[in-house]
């Protein structure tokens, strides 16, 4: 079983969908693997210098294909998902190309259903399903109070989840608006907001995106 690959990344193929698999091939000691990844992924990827990737070596009667990852996290929440019934990986890097492992843990926290039917081909009733199995199987650094693979702790001194759209979320609850209203908000700022990211900043995006309706 292929646990990790170092190497250099000499192919990339990107899907045009954020959602669907994008397909890299990494070179090591002269054979190239083809891996399977999200395009988040890819994307973090140098081209020219030595890489790692964590790999899940998924192995059935008729083929054998490799998963990517940056972190051992990412690794471990995309076999937890593999491990709910009727989940294959397609479906599980649909689910972590659309949400990564912080949001899938608040996700699972906070049994956030519209947040599950955001990933295609996930309906209201699988991701009901879905809740209830990764809820008791699947274990998260962010919902342990484990560090994450980067060594940056994703939870306060309460064990709650921390992040800019965690805190933007809270305020626009705390201004009036829904839990409904802010969770769409938030989803709409997940491409412009990192680690990094100012609160007041992003608060302000979400309010402007609120009042266009």
């Amino acid at each position: 079983m292929i646990g990790t690959l170092r190497g250099t990344v000499i192919e990339r193929e990107v899907a045009l969908d954020r959602s669907a698999a994008t397909e890299l091939t990494i070179e090591v000691a002269g054979v190239g693997y083809r891996v399977s990844t999200t395009a988040a992924t890819l994307s973090r990827l140098p081209g020219d210098e030595v890489v790692l990737l964590y790999v899940h070596h998924h192995i059935r009667e008729s083929d054998q294909k490799l998963f990517g990852f940056l972190t051992k996290e990412e690794r471990k929440a995309f076999e937890g998902l593999l491990s709910a019934h009727g989940v294959g990986p397609s479906l599980a890097l649909a689910v972590l190309a659309t949400h990564s492992v912080r949001q899938l843990a608040a996700i699972l926290s906070e049994e956030d259903l519209g947040a599950l039917c955001e990933v295609p081909g996930v309906g209201k009733k699988t991701a009901q399903r879905l809740l209830v199995e990764l809820k008791s199987s699947l274990v998260l650094p962010a919902l342990d109070g484990e560090p994450s693979e980067s060594g940056i702790d994703l939870t306060d001194s309460a064990g709650h989840e921390t992040s800019p759209l965690t805190d933007v979320k809270e305020a626009l609850v705390n201004l009036g608006y829904s839990s409904e209203e802010a969770r769409r908000a938030v989803v709409g700022l997940r491409d412009e907001a990192d680690d990094d990211s100012d609160s007041g900043q992003l608060l302000k995006r979400a309010l402007m995106k609120l009042a266009k309706g």
